[in-house]
C-alpha cells in the first residue's frame, strides 16, 4: 500500500477563475523520504493543506494510507490527521507558554492512537525524542517561547514524531539554519523517522538539501497549473 497516492487532483482557490493544482498523479511509497521542491507559486503550501485535511480538492483524489480524505467529513479529516500525520512547521507552531515537554505530549492529548502507540509511557517517548534529538534534559520544563530557534526545532520535530505517526510532513523546516545546522538537522531528522519507519515529505525551496532524501520531486513539473503561462 502507498504512503500517498494522488489522481487527477484539481483544486482551486474560491472566487479564482484558473485552477492552483492540477496533478494527474503523484505517489509515496510506505517509508520512501521525498524531497518536495519547487518555486514560489506553484502550489506547495495548498497541496499541503489538501494532505492535511485542512480542504478538499474540487476533482480528484487525494489517498492517504489507501483512505480518501474527501469520504471523510471535517471532524474526520482532523482525526486522520491527528491520528496518522505529523507536521513539522516552518515557524514551528509550538504554545510558548507550555514546557518543551508538554508540547511534544500534546498529540498524544489530541490522538488516542498516538497515545496507545507511545505506551507504555508517553512521557518517557517523548523523551527519549528529546533525548535522541540532542536536547539537553534540563531545557525539558522550560517554556518553549524561552528556548533557542534549533533547540525550538527540536521540540517540533520531537512533537511530530510521538506516538509513531506513518506520515511525517516538513514544511521548510530549515529554513532559519545556517548550513551547519541544516545538515545535523537533517540527519538527525532522516535517522529518526527510518527508525520509526515513517513517510518523510520534507518540503523545502533550497534544491541543495535534495541528495540527502531518497528522490526528488518538482511540484512545478507535476502541477500542470503551475505550468500554464498566461497570454
Amino acid at each position: 500500500m502507498s504512503a500517498l497516492r494522488i489522481s487527477d487532483l484539481v483544486y482551486r482557490w474560491p472566487r479564482q477563475a484558473t485552477n492552483c493544482l492540477d496533478i494527474p498523479r503523484f505517489e509515496v511509497a510506505r517509508g520512501e523520504r521525498i524531497f518536495l521542491h519547487g518555486p514560489s507559486g506553484s502550489g506547495k503550501s495548498t497541496l499541503l493543506g489538501l494532505l492535511g485535511g485542512v480542504a478538499v480538492p474540487q476533482a480528484g483524489r487525494i489517498e492517504l494510507l489507501g483512505q480518501n480524505l474527501a469520504q471523510l467529513g471535517s471532524h474526520g479529516r482532523d482525526q486522520f490527521r491527528a491520528d496518522h500525520i505529523g507536521f513539522l512547521f516552518q515557524q514551528f507552531n509550538l504554545l510558548p507558554w507550555l514546557s518543551a515537554l508538554d508540547n511534544v505530549l500534546l498529540p498524544c492529548t489530541f490522538s488516542p492512537r498516538r497515545k496507545e502507540r507511545a505506551e507504555p509511557d508517553p512521557r518517557r517517548a517523548a523523551e527519549a525524542l528529546l533525548a535522541q534529538l540532542d536536547l539537553e534534559a534540563g531545557l525539558w520544563s522550560k517554556p518553549a517561547g524561552e528556548l533557542s530557534v534549533g533547540q525550538q526545532q527540536r521540540v517540533a520535530a520531537a512533537r511530530a514524531l510521538v506516538g509513531r505517526p506513518e506520515i511525517l510532513i516538513a514544511d521548510e523546516p530549515t529554513s532559519a539554519l545556517d548550513a551547519e545546522r541544516q545538515q545535523i538537522f537533517i540527519d538527525l531528522l532522516l535517522r529518526k523517522t527510518a527508525t520509526v519507519g515513517a513517510t518523510l515529505i520534507f518540503v523545502s525551496h533550497d534544491q541543495r538539501l535534495a541528495a540527502h532524501f531518497d528522490r526528488g520531486v518538482a511540484l512545478d513539473e507535476i502541477n500542470r497549473a503551475a505550468q500554464e503561462v498566461p497570454a
